[in-house]
């Protein structure tokens, strides 16, 4: 586990150097859409997903080099929901990844486009993706396109804002969580081991692994709005409180909500179990993920 941040650092910097070869320059003209585009994308952050995309790729054996563009185009695909999530008529957030959120440096309706700029931005990205013997440039964009649509990423947030003020079930909130966190997280490991022309086989086994590691993701955030600060988060604590949201400390308490984290983590080690290929990676991350505390 020692060898992991280094590892970490690598894979963020590979993909921040590519997002930036991907992306318009900052002075390209309208330079405000551009700059604010940038604000956010390049803001910090765990990177999570795109890391996960690669990680996922040397899992199946190949360089994490023909994964890139799956990573980049996830990361965007996730900026743009940041962006637009934190909005006034969403959210309401003033802070994210330890900066302004971008309606609040660039006004709302910049920061609106922003968002459907680097939602259309993923999709450019992803064009560089070089088919494999399995999975065509189709399939490829298939799999994101699917993960944001508004059965999963936006049918989440919806259900999410449906949901304030009301006391919902255990299996209601799992629902949430299933489409807005844990489908575009599940979908990050699967263009990657698609990039690697992952078997069925290999790509059930990487599934199961993404939709539980998601879950244990969204179960941890809960923990931390409650246990951590604002600067050590990066975005405002307390938020779920404030805005009366169903968690998993609000439905289990905090120590059910710990146990789920560690059954959910668990049951995602136990699906690379039946992966033919090196985890060691996945489970490193699965297992820091566990243990974060921002």
């Amino acid at each position: 586990m020692s060898d992991l941040k280094p590892y970490l650092k690598e894979l963020v910097s590979d993909i921040d150097a590519r997002l930036d070869v991907f992306l318009p320059a900052e002075g390209t003209a309208p330079e405000t859409i551009h700059k604010a585009m940038r604000y956010s994308i390049f803001a910090g952050g765990k990177r999570l997903r795109p890391v996960l995309t690669l990680a996922a790729a040397e899992a199946i054996g190949a360089n994490r080099e023909v994964a890139l563009p799956c990573a980049c185009a996830v990361e965007a695909m996730h900026t743009y929901s940041l962006i637009h999530d934190d909005l006034p008529a969403m959210d309401d957030d003033d802070l994210r990844r330890g900066r302004p959120t971008n309606h609040k440096v660039f006004g709302d309706a910049i920061a609106i486009l922003a968002g459907d700029a680097l939602l259309n931005e993923s999709f450019l990205m992803l064009s560089h993706v070089e088919a494999t013997s399995r999975y065509t440039g189709i399939d490829f964009i298939k799999e994101l396109a699917t993960a944001g649509n508004s059965i999963h990423l936006i049918g989440g947030q919806v259900m999410d804002i449906e949901a304030e003020g009301k006391t919902i079930s255990r299996e209601a909130l799992a629902r949430i969580h299933d489409t807005k966190t844990a489908a575009l997280l599940t979908s990050s490991i699967r263009l990657g081991a698609m990039a690697a022309d992952a078997s069925p086989i290999q790509l059930s086994c990487l599934s199961r692994f993404g939709r539980a590691t998601g879950h244990a993701f969204q179960v941890i955030d809960d923990i931390l709005d409650v246990t951590a600060d604002t600067e050590t988060l990066g975005k405002t604590a307390g938020k779920d409180l404030v805005a009366e949201k169903s968690t998993y400390p609000s439905l289990l308490g905090l120590d059910g909500a710990k146990k789920e984290a560690q059954r959910l983590t668990q049951e995602a080690l136990q699906a690379l179990d039946e992966l033919d290929g090196d985890a060691t990676r996945l489970r490193q991350i699965a297992d820091y993920l566990l243990k974060r505390e921002y």
